[in-house]
Formats: structure tokens, sequence, C-alpha cells
């Protein structure tokens, strides 16, 4: 199953001649929050765990990881059973949302391709996501 990818975003009107690591910068987010909260899936575990380590001590940004390692398209291998699970209903549902907001509360990007890839990026979103991630684990046990 695919969720995102890269490619789709190149073409979009409000893209225009950004540089294309902006087109990975939003879903490289969440996959990075996702690698750094063992919700990877065996590929990369098995595959390109020096990678994530680049991640976790902050040598590549989300977004470069993402077009390295994933070629820009988040599908269901990426992520482990429980990662998928969530995937499914944050991502799908509401993360571009809850990105926007966090990044960029007061529209002052114009639209979301113009939002930075940076660690700065990743942090206000990554606190959006744990919480998203903490209530929906409360609602998945009950």
């Amino acid at each position: 199953m695919k969720y995102d990818d890269a490619s789709w975003h190149f073409g979009a009107d409000n893209f225009g001649d950004l540089p294309k690591i902006n087109g990975y910068t939003h879903t490289g987010t969440f996959v990075a929050w996702a690698m750094l909260n063992g919700l990877a899936g065996e590929l990369h575990i098995e595959e390109w765990p020096e990678e994530i380590e680049k991640l976790k001590s902050r040598q590549i940004t989300p977004a470069e990881f993402f077009r390295n390692n994933c070629d820009g398209k988040f599908t269901d291998e990426d992520l482990n059973d429980l990662g998928n699970r969530f995937a499914q209903s944050f991502f799908e549902d509401s993360y571009f949302e809850v990105y926007a907001e966090a990044v960029d509360p007061e529209d002052q990007f114009e639209n979301i391709y113009k939002i930075p890839s940076s660690w700065e990026t990743y942090d206000k979103v990554a606190t959006e996501i744990d919480r998203a991630f903490h209530l929906w684990k409360l609602e998945e046990l009950q």
C-alpha cells in the first residue's frame, strides 16, 4: 500500500520552482518520526541501520532520509504493523492538517511546500505526532 509519493507533489500548481527537496519534507517528517519511535519496517532495520543512525544523530534531515532511503515513496513496507495501523488512521486522515498547523500556524509560508526541510520543522511536528500517537493508542487499546 502506498501512502504518499513525492512525485505526486512535484507537479502541483503551488509547487512551482521550489527545490525538489521541498516535495519530500512533509512526508519525510512523518517517516522520520516513525523511524525514530520504533515503528520502522524490517526493510529499514535490516538494510539501512546506518541511515537510521544518521537520522538519530541528525546528520541528515528527515526529507533527505525519505528521498534517499524510500525513493520518495511512503509505503507499508516502511513501517512495522503498529506503524501501519497508526499511519492508516492518522497519516491518511489528519496528518497534513496537523503538519501545517504545527509548523505554520499563521500561514506565513503560503503553502505546505514552502515549509523548510529542517530539524526545526521536525521538532515542531514531532510533538504533535507524539500527541496523536498517544491518543490513538489509548483508543486502539479499548
